[in-house]
Formats: structure tokens, C-alpha cells, sequence
């Protein structure tokens, strides 16, 4: 018989959730539905206007919201304007010392950085990770990535050098590479343990991808700095190529 206060310990992380939290219920309601075509799996939350329906934020809404989002992997707070910010905190302050340790509130756009936040909570992302990634849509989306260490070189310069690896491929889905396809992008290169970019951009960075601003009928270049990028390089490539399932 099971004991059911043993851990699995082959069951998933939980994953990182994620509470809206906004003056207008339908602007916080309208980002969850937003992030859910991106982030599926994810507990997205909606804390948004007051417990009558009016415009302002609820402490008790951010509370159940918190409550509602934490599945034992934290959760992140994205608000619109400061008197949000303030009753967020004060939500915090309220919590059992446990769960406030994994509550974390964003210093990030609503947005962009909503979204990224649950692109990077659905592909595993821990509290930190998710955190961060919300908090680069202050930066245009381009968070800074260490690069791969190359091979070093041999005698003659040659041997073991790096050779990069490129494709080029035609961006084929109706809508480009919105966000959506984006997202199944950023999902599909996180799986590959090597440094790869899209046009320049990092290819784990969903903002990064969407500031390129790609539509139908554009060239898209992956890349990597070596042969270990390849895998990565060719996934991404043909991922394109067959148009994202959406002709």
C-alpha cells in the first residue's frame, strides 16, 4: 500500500504558477486566456478589480489567487499599476512564512511579462527562472545568455576549432511567427542543451523572438556556434519549415 506522505520521487517538479493581477477583472481575465494558447498546463490565475466587480485590486482576490496558483512550485505576481503592486505586497506580507518563501512579485510589464513568465513555467522554468524571464520585458526581451565554451584549437589552429552551424529556412504559417508558434518555438529549443539564435536573438527567449518582428514569406536563420548546436539547429529548422501546423 502506498503511504501518501512519501514523495514520488519520480514524479514532476510542480510547475511555477502565475497570478494576473490587475485594476479591471476583464483586462486580468483577458491575459489568462492570453497565456493558457501558450502556457496550457500551467495554473494562470486572474486577481483582477474589486470583490463587487469595480475597478481597484482585492486583497482577498490576490490571496485566493496565490492560493489558488501554488502547486508547491511558487508562484509569480505580475501587476498593472503601483496601488496593485502595494496590495500584492500587502497579500505577501499576510502569507504563512512557507509560502510567502516561494512568492515571488514581478517588476515587469503585465503583459509581456506575463506571457513570458508562462512560456518559461510551462517548459519546466523554476521560480528563478520564471521570475527572470518575466522581468526581461523591461529589456526589450533579450536576456543576457552565457555562451557555450568552444573547443579549443589545435596545434595548427585548426583541429578542434568551432564551426558554426547555420539553416535558412522560409517562415511559412499565415500569421508569422506570432505568439503562439513563438512559444512552441521557445518550448522546443529549451529541450536542447545548446546555444542557438534566431536572426541574432536567443533562441530560448520568447520576447527576443517576438521583437523580430516575423512574418509570412521572411528568411529565418538558425544558428549555433558548433557542431553540438546541431541537433538544435536542425529541430528549430524543420519546426519552421512545416509551418507550425497551422496551413
Amino acid at each position: 500500500m502506498t503511504d501518501p506522505n512519501v514523495t514520488d520521487p519520480d514524479a514532476p517538479e510542480p510547475l511555477v504558477g502565475v497570478v494576473f493581477v490587475s485594476h479591471s477583472g476583464e483586462i486580468a481575465s483577458g491575459l489568462v486566456t492570453l497565456a493558457r494558447q501558450m502556457a496550457p498546463n500551467v495554473a494562470l490565475v486572474a486577481a483582477g478589480g474589486m470583490d463587487d466587480g469595480g475597478i481597484g485590486t482585492s486583497f482577498d482576490k490576490i490571496a485566493a489567487g496565490i492560493a489558488e496558483a501554488d502547486h508547491g512550485g511558487g508562484v509569480v505576481l505580475l501587476c498593472d499599476l503601483g496601488s496593485a503592486i502595494l496590495t500584492a505586497e500587502t497579500a505577501v506580507d499576510f502569507l504563512d512564512d512557507e509560502v510567502r518563501a516561494r512568492v515571488r512579485i514581478a517588476d515587469a510589464p503585465l503583459v509581456e511579462g506575463g506571457v513570458a513568465a508562462a512560456v518559461t513555467a510551462e517548459i519546466g522554468g523554476d521560480l528563478a527562472a520564471v521570475l527572470a524571464a518575466a522581468e526581461s520585458a523591461q529589456g526589450g526581451g533579450s536576456a543576457p545568455t552565457e555562451a557555450a565554451p568552444s573547443e579549443p584549437a589545435g596545434a595548427d589552429g585548426a583541429e578542434g576549432a568551432a564551426r558554426p552551424v547555420s539553416r535558412t529556412v522560409t517562415l511559412r504559417n499565415r500569421d508569422g511567427l506570432h505568439a503562439r508558434p513563438a512559444a512552441d518555438f521557445v518550448k522546443l529549443a529549451s529541450g536542447f542543451d545548446a546555444e542557438v539564435t534566431v536572426n541574432g536573438k536567443d533562441a530560448h527567449s520568447l520576447l527576443g523572438i517576438m521583437s523580430l518582428g516575423l512574418t509570412r514569406g521572411m528568411s529565418v536563420e538558425i544558428s549555433g556556434p558548433d557542431e553540438r548546436s546541431r541537433a538544435a539547429v536542425d529541430a528549430l529548422a524543420d519546426l519552421i519549415e512545416t509551418g507550425f501546423g497551422e496551413e
